[in-house]
């Protein structure tokens, strides 16, 4: 598990994916107009607290102005004239289209006598500008964390003025409004796609720390510490696992219920999309600490059901005796839902549902209409079904805790999992009244039931 803070930590996919800093690009196409009317070189000494994005908005300089080219200097380039040269000399011919961007970054933090460096490389590069790179288009960079020394710099150039392009320039990070999807998204990078509520970090946790840090590298490092603390807690995990049972009668609605679930890691819910639909007041109101803590606790799924799957195994609801047909039991068998329950899914070669115009699609269109007024006699047969399929299910059973009873709908026992008692829940709601608001809401009612059941938040 990864959440890097330092720009040479992070994965070279996710660099490009930086948001650009609209001051320094502004400066270097300024300065880069200054170098094409009156030739010679340019100097920017940069000063940010650190932690404020200053490499990182340095260096992908080149992804947001395609015509720069960027690179880092070495100790021995910067203490070294000819080592200098040489190297814009080879960048240069290796880009002779690019505008360089030489950038020693804080380099006066890890020598002794800085005292010396500003003046000394300040004539390097003011020599250069006069001969051996006066036709090059060159802007030197020298990123620092220190004012004085920011200082130091602009003032060696006083001989040289022309060349820089700002005494007190300062970079800042994005605004602090953008902290919170930042840190998610660097986090989900580099963890395969993983968000931090998955592992007990939700949005709220993330502002607070945000509040109260001065830049984006220390909120992403004090949400790493956080996240640390959690992972001890969530090692605890429940026997349970709850599974929302949805049945779609199309493709709307089946990609209806699919947007709050991570199908391809089995229909788990995914938090960010069930937060995305909550209301300002439900996430200011709900106690969504809790709710994310159960969610993980319970294993929680949301599987959406095809009725044509369902159609024929499940007519004639009152009649307990109704033999069931091998071939549909078979095609049940081969559902996601069968996979989940059966805890085969990791052994499943993983393909999207399709709802398709069919014959027996219609049908079960039709047979669904008839029964979304009795879940409990659907509840009964799927039972019956997962029985058939060698499970050991039951239906309308009571689960008690030491805080309150549930009742699962459907429960089935198993033993290849450590997640021995699987509580389904039946949605048998109308297509009419399939909507995301109706499915959150649904979402929220049986994460408050499991949350009261496992003890994390009292009955009212």
């Amino acid at each position: 598990m990864k959440l890097p803070s330092r720009y040479e930590d992070l994965d070279e996919a996710y660099k490009g994916r930086l948001i650009p800093n609209k001051d320094l690009i502004r400066s270097i196409k300024s300065a880069y107009s200054s170098i094409l009317i009156s030739g010679g070189i340019k100097f920017l000494p940069i000063f940010g607290q650190s932690g404020s994005g200053k490499s990182s908005g340095t260096i992908e300089l080149s992804t947001h102005l395609p015509n720069t080219h960027t690179f880092l200097l070495t100790p021995l380039e910067i203490e070294s004239k000819d080592d200098l040269l040489s190297r814009i000399k080879n960048e240069h011919k290796n880009r002779p289209e690019k505008i360089l961007v030489p950038i020693v970054d804080q380099f006066e933090e890890n020598v002794s006598g800085k005292e010396s460096i500003p003046s000394q490389f300040i004539e390097f590069i003011s020599l250069f500008d006069r001969n051996e790179l006066k036709s090059i288009p060159t802007i030197f960079i020298w990123l620092t964390t220190s004012i004085e020394f920011q200082k130091a710099l602009a003032d060696a150039t006083s001989r040289n003025s022309r060349i820089l392009i700002s005494k007190n320039f300062e970079i800042t990070g994005p605004e602090k409004s953008q902290w919170t999807e930042i840190i998610k998204d660097t986090f989900t990078i580099h963890n395969s796609g993983k968000s931090l509520a998955d592992f007990g970090i939700i949005d709220s946790d993330i502002e607070t720390v945000v509040f109260n840090s001065d830049t984006i590298g220390e909120s992403i490092q004090n949400v790493g510490n956080k996240l640390a603390e959690h992972l001890v807690d969530l090692q605890d995990f429940s026997e349970y696992q709850i599974i929302l049972l949805w049945p779609v009668a199309d493709s709307i609605r089946n990609q209806r219920v699919m947007q709050f679930t991570l199908p391809r890691d089995g229909y788990k819910l995914n938090w960010d999309a069930f937060y995305r639909e909550l209301t300002t007041d439900e996430k200011k109101q709900l106690p969504l600490a809790v709710y994310n803590r159960t969610r993980l606790y319970f294993d929680f799924r949301i599987v959406p059901v095809r009725v044509a799957d369902l159609h024929r195994l499940c007519v004639n609801l009152n009649d307990d005796q109704i033999k069931l047909g091998r071939t549909y039991l078979k095609r049940f068998e081969q559902t996601h839902l069968f996979h989940i329950i059966n805890n085969t899914w990791n052994e499943y070669d993983y393909a999207p549902v399709r709802e398709r115009e069919s014959k027996r699609g219609d049908e079960g269109k039709e047979w669904y209409k008839t029964v979304t007024t009795s879940p409990v006699l659907l509840g009964k047969r799927i039972a019956r079904i997962l029985t058939e399929l060698g499970l050991k299910a039951s239906f309308e059973k009571e689960q008690k805790s030491e805080f309150s009873t549930v009742k699962a709908d459907v429960f089935v026992e198993r033993t290849n999992s450590e997640k021995k008692k699987v509580i389904i829940e039946m949605k048998v709601y109308s297509s009419e009244n399939t909507f995301p608001s109706s499915i959150k809401d649904q979402i929220k009612v049986t994460l408050k039931r499991h949350a009261i059941f496992a003890g994390f938040m009292p009955k009212n």
